[in-house]
C-alpha cells in the first residue's frame, strides 16, 4: 500500500462530488494530431522491457513527504543529501534519470495522484502537476547531452479513487465514474510532450494500482478510457495494464508487492526489500534485503523463465525502504546490481536451475501438524489467504478465514524452486481435507492456460462437491503444464479453493507426473 493514502484526507467541499464538473484536461499536450508525435519512439510487445515506479512527491523546502505530521522523519531509508530534493528542481529530475540510465531502466512510471478534484488551484498546485515540467525539462536537457534516460509513463495510484479533495468515493460503473477515472489519464499524458512517452507498439503505457479503493468497477472503465483517450491524443489507444486485483481485462497484468516476494501475472514484479518503520499507524513489516541477496535471488527466478517486461519496486519510495536508488543506507549498490542483472536479461541469459534439496524429488509435502517442516511447500499467507490452525477430531488442519462474503476460501501454496523444471511441468496435487460444510472444492495453479485469469495464473482444475459431513477426507487433482512462476498472490504457485462456508487441510503433497 502506498504510503501517501496514510497522510491524505478527503473532504466534503460544499457539492457532492458526483455533482461537481470534472475540469479540462490540465496540460497543453491534448487535442494531438499524428504530426505531435514526430519523433517519438515505441518499444514492440517483443522488447524485453525494464521498468521502475518514480516517487516524485518529495519537497525539502517544504519537508512534504520528509517529516511526518507529528515533526519526525517520515523516511526509513533516506537519499544521499537533502539538497535540492524536490519534485520542483530540474537538476533532482535529471540526477535521477541519469541514474535510472545507469541502471539499465527503460521506463520510468510516474506514480501520479492527479484525479481531477486535484485541480484546485485555491489549494495549491498539486505536486503531482507541479512535478511534471521539470522532469520533461530534465529528459530534455539529458536528452540533448546525448543520453538516452527512461520514457516516461503512468503508474495510475488508485487511492485517489477513494482519497482525495472532493471527498469522491469513484463508482467506476457510472458514467460519471468513468469519465473521473479517465480524466486522470488524459491530465498526465496532457502534461507530457508525446515525444517522451513511453509506449507499447505505439500505445502509452499505463499501468494501475490496486482495485481495493474503487466502490465499485467493471470492464467498462476501461473500455471507456480506451475509447475516449484517441480522440484527444491523435489516434492512439492507452496501453492499460491493470493490478491483478482488479480482475478485468487489459493488455497486460502488473503485479504489488515485490518488494516482499517475486511475483509475475504478466508483467514480473521486483524488488530488494522492505521497510516502513518510519511510517506511524502500522503494523511494523520488514523484508530484510539480506545486504541484496534478496534482490538478486528474485532476479534469478526471473530470468529462469522471463516475460518481456520487469518492473522495480520502487526507484525512490524511501519511506517503505523498497527503493533502489542511491541512497545514504546502501550507496550505489542497487544501481549497480540492476545494471548487472538488465544487461543479463536482455541478452538472454539464463542462470543454471538450482540444485536445491528437492531438484530430485518426486514428492514435496507441507503438513499442518509440522509446518515448520521444511518438506518444499510453504503456506503463503495473504489479505485473501488468511487462515488459523487448529485440532479437529484428533488432527490439526488449517482452517480458512473468508476474506468476503461469497467469495470461498483460499489456501495459498509455494512450491520450493528447486522442485520446479525449467519448463512447464504435469504435477498432481492430493489433499487431506476436512468436510466441514457443503460446497464445491478444486485448485487453481499458476498455468498455461491463456483464457485462464492473469493469463493463467489461475488455470483451474476439476472441482468435486463437499458434503459438509464433519469428515476427514482425500482427494486429488491433475495439474496440467503447470508453470509455477509464483504468479499468484503473495507469490503462491496454486492455491486449494473450498466454495464452502467451512473449510479445513490437514496435508498437501505436489507429486510430479
Amino acid at each position: 500500500m502506498l504510503v501517501a493514502a496514510i497522510f491524505l484526507h478527503a473532504v466534503a467541499l460544499g457539492a457532492h462530488a458526483a455533482e461537481r464538473e470534472i475540469p479540462p484536461a490540465f496540460g497543453p499536450y491534448v487535442n494531438l494530431t499524428e504530426q505531435d508525435f514526430t519523433g517519438s519512439k515505441s518499444f514492440s510487445a517483443k522488447d524485453r522491457i525494464v521498468g521502475t515506479y518514480f516517487f516524485y512527491w518529495y519537497d525539502i523546502q517544504t519537508q512534504e513527504h520528509i517529516i511526518d505530521h507529528d515533526g519526525t522523519d517520515a523516511l526509513t531509508t533516506h537519499p544521499p543529501t537533502f539538497e535540492d530534493f524536490s519534485y520542483k528542481s530540474v537538476r533532482w529530475h535529471k540526477l535521477q534519470l541519469a541514474d535510472m540510465e545507469a541502471a539499465g531502466i527503460d521506463v520510468a512510471l510516474m506514480v501520479f495522484w492527479g484525479a481531477p478534484s486535484e485541480q484546485d488551484h485555491k489549494a495549491g498546485l498539486h505536486w503531482s502537476y507541479a512535478g511534471l515540467p521539470p522532469l520533461v525539462q530534465a529528459r530534455e536537457e539529458l536528452f540533448m547531452e546525448g543520453k538516452q534516460p527512461p520514457r516516461i509513463g503512468l503508474f495510475y495510484d488508485t487511492s485517489t479513487l477513494q482519497h482525495n479533495r472532493w471527498g469522491y468515493h469513484a463508482d467506476l460503473t457510472t458514467d460519471y465514474g468513468k469519465r473521473w477515472f479517465y480524466a486522470t489519464v488524459r491530465d498526465f499524458f496532457s502534461c507530457v510532450p508525446p515525444t517522451h512517452w513511453a509506449m507499447m507498439d505505439g500505445k502509452p503505457i499505463v499501468l494501475l494500482y490496486a482495485s481495493a479503493f474503487a466502490k465499485k468497477w467493471d470492464q467498462g472503465f476501461i473500455d471507456f478510457t480506451k475509447s475516449e483517450f484517441p480522440k484527444q491524443f491523435g489516434g492512439r489507444v492507452p496501453w492499460i495494464a491493470p493490478q491483478d486485483s482488479w480482475g478485468v481485462k487489459g493488455d497486460n497484468t502488473c503485479a504489488w508487492g515485490g518488494a516482499l516476494a517475486f511475483r509475475n501475472p504478466g508483467i514480473a514484479e521486483i524488488g530488494p526489500g522492505y521497510d516502513h518503520s518510519a511510517v506511524p499507524g502500522r503494523t511494523p513489516l520488514v523484508r530484510d534485503r539480506e545486504g541484496g541477496k534478496f534482490y538478486e535471488e528474485s532476479w534469478l527466478k526471473f530470468l529462469r523463465r522471463p516475460s518481456n517486461f520487469v518492473m522495480i519496486e520502487t526507484w525512490n519510495e524511501f519511506h517503505e525502504g523498497t527503493d533502489i536508488a542511491e541512497s545514504r543506507e546502501y550507496g550505489r549498490q542497487y544501481i549497480e546490481l540492476t545494471r548487472k542483472y538488465s544487461d543479463l536479461f536482455k541478452r538472454g541469459w539464463k542462470p543454471p536451475w538450482p540444485k536445491g534439496s528437492f531438484h530430485d524429488a518426486k514428492q514435496i509435502s507441507a503438513v499442518a501438524s509440522d509446518a515448520k517442516a521444511g518438506k518444499g511447500l510453504t503456506l503463503v499467507t495473504v489479505e485473501d489467504g488468511q487462515t488459523v490452525l487448529r485440532g479437529v477430531q484428533g488432527r490439526q488442519g488449517w482452517f480458512g478465514v473468508p476474506f468476503k462474503s461469497g467469495h470461498g476460501l483460499y489456501l495459498y501454496f509455494a512450491v520450493d524452486d528447486s522442485f520446479k523444471s525449467e519448463g512447464t511441468m504435469n504435477a498432481t496435487v492430493e489433499l487431506e481435507y476436512f468436510d466441514a460444510a457443503p460446497g464445491r472444492l478444486s485448485v487453481e495453479f499458476d498455468g498455461s492456460d491463456p483464457s485462464a485469469p492473469f493469463a493463467g495464473a489461475y488455470s483451474p482444475s476439476e472441482n468435486i462437491p463437499l458434503a459438509g459431513d464433519k469428515r476427514w477426507k482425500s482427494a486429488s487433482f491433475k495439474l496440467d503444464d503447470a508453470r509455477f512462476l509464483n504468479s499468484q498472490n503473495g507469490g503462491a504457485d496454486f492455491r486449494v479453493v473450498a466454495q464452502a462456508a467451512e473449510f479445513g487441510l490437514g496435508s498437501v503433497r505436489l507429486n510430479r507426473r
